[in-house]
């Protein structure tokens, strides 16, 4: 029988960047362990961040998708929608073209993600923001 389990979790402050999470989701979303076979959805409720599956080893990778983003959509006073500063527009596209959802096969209580993956949030303020997901798991909970 299908089980399902829904929570909402709160990342730490971060300011701009591309951060690691994979630790911080699996702290914060201990019902992972309770499924034997199943899936994780991570769904961020904001637009100026995103979240990505991505190489989890080298830090270079998250700088370098910093710069790349930059490059995609930079800052600049060519942009009507300015309301909340230089970085805010950039920050909408940036998270459009990456997204705001994830879905992750679980298997025996673990997420199911390969050698060098990793989930990263990536925040495109420049401010530190808090950042808030809803967790949903489906799935077959283990005996």
């Amino acid at each position: 029988m299908s089980s399902w389990d829904q929570v909402k979790i709160a990342f730490n402050p971060r300011s701009k960047g591309c951060y690691l999470v994979t630790n911080e989701v699996v702290d914060k979303v201990p019902q992972i362990k309770d499924y034997e076979i199943g899936q994780l959805n991570l769904f961020l409720q904001h637009t100026s961040a995103a979240l990505t599956l991505n190489e989890n080893c080298d830090p270079d990778v998250r700088e370098d998708m910093v710069t790349s983003l930059d490059r995609i959509a930079p800052e600049g006073d060519f942009y009507i929608h300015a309301d909340e500063g230089p970085d805010d527009m950039p920050g909408h596209v940036k998270s459009a073209t990456v997204g705001v959802s994830l879905t992750i096969p679980i298997s025996n209580g673990r997420l199911a993600t390969g050698t060098w993956q990793g989930i990263y949030l990536c925040e495109f303020r420049h401010a530190r923001h808090q950042r808030r997901a809803v967790a949903t798991i489906n799935g077959v909970k283990r005996k």
